[in-house]
């Protein structure tokens, strides 16, 4: 094996948005994740959404004629008497 090609090994801190914090090997010393074990909601069973930056919102807005013109192309049910 060649000598001084492998790069350093450390113990990394992670560091989640929820304020989760723990510590795993890696190359980096300082790592940031969005979203953890402890936050995802496979592991946890809560559904929580995420809407990072009104993605819905701006899907709706960019596809809402498609939308408009589902629903105005479908006839009224006739009324039963």
């Amino acid at each position: 094996m060649k000598k001084d090609i492998h790069p350093e090994y450390h113990i990394a801190k992670v560091t989640c948005a929820c304020g989760n914090i723990f510590e795993v090997g890696s190359t980096s010393k300082a790592i940031r994740v969005e979203i953890c074990s402890a936050c995802h909601p496979f592991y946890t069973g809560k559904q929580k959404l995420i809407d990072t930056a009104g993605r819905v919102e701006r899907f709706k807005k960019k596809y809402r004629h498609h939308y408009k013109s589902a629903t105005e192309d479908k006839p009224a049910a006739p009324e039963a008497s």
